[in-house]
């Protein structure tokens, strides 16, 4: 069949037109399918960021998709979220991040507050640890204010410890990094963001800021009487030797109770601790001193609760006041001990370094000190083993000497 040379030009015409209304249609799905996903800018304090937000097709709904400093990566993550909405591949986009919700740094900040505020009313954070806490935050507050918080990138994060490291110490940095991580541990929680930047960032190394400040027996022994000149006389003996002969750590020693010690026990008495910073629960035989040390400060507070007529269980807590109030602070005690037994530079958690670095210059191994100080790994206690190389060096004299004296 042949066709005329007209009829031709009519066929040719009409798939022009079909041609035509096919890419209008296809223009016009387009611009519906962009008209869906949407970038709005949005400008802050210190910077712009641009928010990628599209349409749920199903529902029509508006969700937030994810939010981008450059306007380029928001660009192109609305035509990725195009495609996907083009080719009904909706259930691709992850739910977490339909479901997210926008919120800054200061926002997310005052909902971990809130949330230190009821433990410390539950009495899970101690009031010095909840102030220390606020104040860090309070700071970063300042630091990044009303920036969103899935604006905050690891890097920026790794630029603030870097700036710590330089302007404090590794072990203020990585206080400010803890208190980083709290806050978006929350974001997670709030759905404020769907990854967690600060979760790889790791802590920084305090090998250069350890204290290795401890005392030998006549030392301990000069400031447990120094410290009986003090106003804490009764007491601070028995702080002294709890720290020096069992390794105690203020926390430790300030939340004794009376139901922890069994002076009946055995030859010696027992002493139980368990409210440890890694709850790593540890008993031990009461070293004699120590032992005459609590006793004296037993009978003494019996003394004043019967001279003022208080009851004797008024609290089971070992260093508490007459009325029974507990003994929180000691500084000025402590400071005065120091100063008339001489010993200079001298914190409280070094008694914890005198009972290992002691402890290993007796003869114990590092397994044995990782044990009675209750570490939780092998690690921590390394810090003494350059002791068990001095200790090493006295058993050879005396194995020269032995040998010296057989030939």
């Amino acid at each position: 069949m042949y066709l005329a040379t007209g009829d031709c030009s009519r066929i040719l015409m009409c798939g022009r037109s079909l041609t035509i209304r096919l890419l209008r249609i296809a223009s016009q799905e387009r611009s519906i399918h962009m008209a869906t996903v949407v970038i709005q800018r949005r400008k802050g304090q210190k910077h712009t960021s641009y928010i990628v937000r599209y349409k749920d097709p199903s529902t029509g709904t508006p969700k937030y998709y994810k939010s981008f400093r450059r306007l380029q990566d928001a660009q192109q993550a609305a035509n990725y979220l195009r495609d996907l909405i083009d080719n009904g591949k909706t259930s691709s986009i992850q739910s977490a991040r339909s479901r997210m919700s926008i919120m800054s740094f200061r926002e997310v900040a005052g909902k971990l507050a809130d949330k230190w505020k009821d433990a410390l009313e539950r009495s899970e954070l101690r009031p010095k640890t909840f102030e220390e806490y606020l104040s860090r935050l309070q700071a970063l507050e300042k630091l990044f204010d009303h920036t969103l918080l899935c604006e905050i990138t690891k890097q920026e994060l790794l630029n603030l410890q870097k700036s710590n490291l330089r302007s404090t110490s590794a072990v203020t940095a990585n206080r400010n990094l803890f208190v980083i991580k709290q806050v978006f541990r929350m974001g997670l929680e709030l759905r404020a963001i769907s990854e967690d930047p600060a979760a790889t960032i790791r802590y920084l190394s305090e090998k250069a800021h350890e204290r290795n400040r401890f005392l030998l027996p006549l030392e301990v022994e000069k400031l447990v009487e120094a410290s009986r000149m003090t106003k804490a006389r009764f007491y601070m003996p028995a702080l002294i030797y709890l720290g020096a002969e069992h390794g105690t750590s203020k926390q430790e020693a300030l939340s004794l109770t009376w139901g922890d010690i069994r002076f009946d026990y055995s030859e010696y008495g027992m002493i139980r601790f368990y409210r440890t910073k890694n709850d790593h629960e540890r008993s031990e035989y009461l070293m004699p001193r120590t032992r005459d040390a609590l006793i004296t400060w037993r009978d003494h507070l019996n003394i004043l609760r019967k001279r003022y007529r208080l009851d004797p269980m008024v609290s089971d807590l070992v260093f508490s006041h007459a009325d029974g109030s507990p003994i929180e602070e000691f500084k000025s005690a402590w400071k005065t001990a120091c100063r008339n037994a001489g010993i200079k530079n001298l914190h409280f958690h070094d008694l914890r370094h005198t009972f290992c670095s002691n402890l290993i210059l007796s003869g114990a191994d590092l397994k044995n000190v990782k044990e009675m100080i209750g570490h939780r790994d092998i690690a921590m206690t390394d810090r003494y083993s350059h002791l068990t190389m001095g200790y090493k060096r006295i058993l050879q004299e005396r194995l020269s000497q032995h040998y010296a004296s057989q030939t």
